[in-house]
């Protein structure tokens, strides 16, 4: 008894998706420099108070 070849069909794919990505759908501010500058706040506070660095340089 002969087998037919089964052949592995890809998931197909979802069209809004790729039409969103084509419009470069997402966040609004791309570089979002508010956010930033908040993070790097924060990380330099974090880096101050976990005795890191020491407070009169300003490297970062």
């Amino acid at each position: 008894m002969k087998t037919k070849p089964v052949l592995k069909v890809p998931k197909p794919r979802n069209p809004l998706a790729v039409l969103a990505k084509s419009r470069r759908a997402g966040a609004h501010e791309g570089d979002e420099p508010a956010r930033r500058a908040r993070r790097l706040e924060k990380h330099q506070l974090h880096v101050l108070l976990s005795g890191r660095k020491k407070e009169g340089r300003d490297d970062e």
